[in-house]
């Protein structure tokens, strides 16, 4: 009795055995058939090492330095110099303190808190430059510093007309400054994140030598934040002058979509910008520093100043990461490895995989991403970046996430509207296809021995 049931045991565990490896070799068909039709044929790109360099190419934003803030502000005279829309006022008395005019001493509480308080008549500098003051009439002023409008009013009461004898005094003090009103239009809470709400306008009276791009910026909550544009578009001159640089562009983008059908004539250079448009950088590469002039950031009446959002500045994931729109840093490069962390994916393995072999697949060795594709045991080390060519066309390029890691050289920088594929290699889903499949025989195995035991 023994010994025929130590024959039957035996015989189960063959007939066990056998069923488990014909299993085995089954279901390792189906699986390497479903990988190699699914995951290999798809989608094919060219080597990162035979794509030509100009294709790679980016300008690299690390390399970037701030610009200087004094080139955004104007240089202030010595003295305050009039002109029209300054409002002075005018005040004449004698030494012994008997007023020429009584009811032109009123005492004015300017509303500039840098301004002292000012004794007179209100009188306007007009249009002109002039003032208009009793008796004498008008006397041009624009251009003088207060105390030399001042001298030459007196001059005017005392020597040209000859009204009043030279004991008498005259004053001209500041009442308000001259202001310059602006626009100013800023997109910083547009974007990515937020489509809802495209930014902030903002009209500025902005005072004579403070009518530049940095008190403008100041005024409205600072410099640029990060989800707009690193530079200022200035904007002037009348509503005739936008149609005539409409028309213009419209000419200039005409000439070029002419010979579009052919790929080796499409000119896909920028437009350039209207004559009555000015662009200041804010950060710039120290060997071609911004060529603009200290006229170009001062601002007159009417000037719109805008910051332009970065909403199309983004690159966008797939594969077996988590598939998003993702918006490009604005002061630094990002390049495929980054852009892999960015969106979740693996670097690398934490571990040598031997976990899978042991019931721990995907463990310290493995891949799961937050959308819940991968648990190999090896980590997806195949990227397929598609990038955009001239004239509607793209190129895949195919990137080896390990050989990256190991050599920064390597990395190719993100372009905007670049596309991300993290995905396994052949080699990769073998292995994690074996290392699956000596896992299920292990408890295939144990269970069966269990079960032969009892």
């Amino acid at each position: 009795m023994t010994i025929s049931l130590n024959n039957n045991v035996n015989r189960n565990d063959q007939t066990l055995s056998k069923r488990s490896g014909h299993c085995t070799v089954c279901l390792l068909v189906v699986l390497l058939m479903t990988s190699l039709s699914t995951g290999c044929t798809c989608i094919t790109g060219v080597p990162v090492s035979r794509v030509p360099r100009e294709l790679l190419e980016a300008d690299r934003k690390n390399d970037f330095e701030d610009i200087s803030l004094l080139r955004l502000r104007q240089d202030s005279p010595d003295v305050y110099l009039l002109a029209p829309g300054d409002v002075l006022g005018f005040h004449a008395f004698i030494r012994k303190d008997e007023e020429l005019f009584p009811e032109l001493a009123p005492v004015n509480f300017p509303e500039d808190s840098s301004l002292l308080p000012a004794i007179g008549s209100a009188v306007p500098v007009q249009e002109d430059g002039t003032i208009a003051l009793p008796i004498v009439g008008p006397i041009s002023v624009a251009g003088l510093s207060r105390i030399a409008a001042t001298e030459r009013v007196r001059r005017a009461y005392t020597v040209d007309k000859q009204h009043f004898p030279s004991e008498v005094h005259f004053s001209l003090t500041m009442i308000r400054k001259r202001t310059v009103r602006v626009l100013v239009i800023r997109e910083e809470s547009g974007g990515v994140a937020d489509v809802s709400k495209r930014g902030t306008g903002t009209v500025l009276d902005l005072p004579a030598y403070e009518n530049d791009v940095l008190h403008a910026l100041s005024e409205t909550g600072g410099m640029p934040g990060l989800d707009v544009q690193n530079e200022i578009m200035i904007y002037r001159g009348l509503y005739e002058d936008g149609v005539n640089a409409d028309q213009m562009l419209n000419s200039i983008g005409q000439q070029k979509c002419q010979n579009c059908d052919d790929p080796c004539f499409c000119d896909e250079s920028p437009l350039p910008d209207p004559p009555n448009m000015t662009r200041i950088p804010l950060r710039y590469h120290p060997s071609n520093p911004p060529q603009f002039a200290q006229q170009d950031i001062i601002l007159e009446d009417g000037d719109i100043v805008i910051i332009r959002s970065r909403d199309k500045e983004t690159f966008f994931t797939g594969g077996l990461l988590t598939g998003g729109e993702h918006a490009l840093p604005r002061d630094k490069d990002l390049d495929v490895v980054g852009a892999v962390a960015m969106a979740g994916g693996s670097l690398g393995s934490a571990g040598t995989g031997i976990n899978g072999i042991g019931g721990q697949s995907g463990g310290a060795g493995g891949y799961g991403g937050s959308n819940g594709r991968g648990g190999g045991a090896l980590s997806p080390s195949q990227v397929m970046l598609i990038r955009e060519l001239p004239c509607g066309n793209a190129i895949t390029i195919k990137i080896n996430l390990k050989e990256a890691l190991q050599n920064p050289a390597g990395r190719v920088l993100i372009q905007p509207n670049d596309v991300v594929l993290l995905r396994y290699t052949v080699a990769e889903e073998v292995g994690n296809v074996l290392l699956g499949m000596m896992q299920f025989n292990f408890l295939f195995n144990g269970f069966s021995g269990n079960g032969a035991g009892r």
